[in-house]
């Protein structure tokens, strides 16, 4: 079963809103309609709609004002409540080591932007 398979609510974590939009719009063309999208800008305030929603999937981003999305998904898996919530990283950044600590989070999928219907759509049968 894939990731997105059960993904009714994502949270999207992005200090652009340019990406946030993109992100959506590309996730929407790739997964079953009815999907319901959720934005902050950073960590924080991710943190703050995760306290106030149920959530089945966040994607981040890494650089951000705030809270940085290692930190972010660091404090998602201290949290019980969150501590199994699947997390991707969607990020221009190419940090194998960086890749490596996040994966040590937990982080299930890297995505490197730019992002596309056609990457996720290659992504829909990684394992969750």
């Amino acid at each position: 079963m894939g990731v997105f398979d059960k993904a009714r609510t994502i949270l999207l974590v992005d200090d652009s809103s340019t990406s946030r939009m993109i992100t959506q719009r590309c996730l929407e063309m790739a997964l079953a309609p009815g999907i319901e999208f959720l934005e902050a800008p950073d960590g924080a305030e991710a943190l703050t709609i995760l306290a106030e929603h149920r959530v089945d999937l966040i994607v981040t981003d890494i650089n951000m004002p705030k809270m940085d999305g290692v930190t972010f998904a660091w404090k998602v898996r201290l949290q019980p409540e969150t501590s199994d919530l699947p997390v991707i990283v969607l990020s221009s950044m190419r940090n194998e080591r960086l890749r490596s600590a996040l994966q040590g989070l937990g982080v299930k999928l890297f995505i490197q932007k730019p992002i596309s219907p056609a990457k996720i759509m290659d992504l829909l049968e990684v394992p969750a």
